[in-house]
């Protein structure tokens, strides 16, 4: 069977999944705020406030975080793995550097709603509001391309509204897209780990 991965972005569009599922198949891999409701295999985090959140929660000292500047004494991990990039990217490339040899990627809208802000934890401490203006998107999209461009031999299948954007700099062999609902009848075939 083959070895999955799934790795959370924080857009509206990951509502749809049964995150406690997708732990029984595969290792899960997830970006800030998320592990206010949610305990991912591995949490990545790069904004300074949000990162800093995390660590005073303790959370890193029983669960698997990386940021860039690990408090001291707080349980996480310095970020090794392009470093520069954004959280969502970050989490792919530690799945791509994982055994997994497929990895769907959700969440990772890239656009707004509409024009405003697409994100599950708008309106929380640190995080814009519903009403400001879309996040601006080419830096994810720079950063995924280049992911996707390195590790040829994983398989990457970003989850997907109909649609959803897709940007023209992630054609490859080794990306496709699916169907949230064809994803979700997938899944309830496949036997937990």
């Amino acid at each position: 069977m083959e070895n999955i991965a799934f790795v959370l972005g924080n857009g509206t569009s990951r509502l749809v999944l049964d995150l406690d599922q997708l732990k029984k198949i595969g290792t899960v891999y997830g970006c800030n705020a998320l592990y206010r409701e949610f305990t991912p295999d591995v949490l990545v985090s790069t904004d300074p406030g949000i990162s800093e959140e995390i660590q005073n929660s303790r959370y890193p000292l029983t669960n698997l975080h990386y940021t860039r500047k690990p408090l001291s004494g707080k349980g996480s991990r310095k970020i090794e793995h392009n470093y520069g990039f954004s959280s969502g990217p970050i989490a792919l490339t530690y799945a791509a550097l994982s055994q997994a040899t497929t990895i769907y990627f959700a969440g990772f809208d890239l656009i707004g709603l509409g024009e405003k802000f697409n994100n599950v934890y708008a309106n929380t401490t640190h995080y814009k509001t519903s009403n400001d203006k879309a996040t601006f998107h080419g830096n994810w999209v720079k950063q995924i391309a280049q992911i996707i461009e390195k590790y040829t031999n994983k398989n990457f299948i970003r989850l997907v509204n109909d649609g959803a954007y897709t940007p023209v700099e992630w054609a490859g062999s080794n990306y496709s897209e699916s169907l949230y609902n064809d994803f979700l009848v997938m899944i309830n075939n496949i036997n937990p780990k």
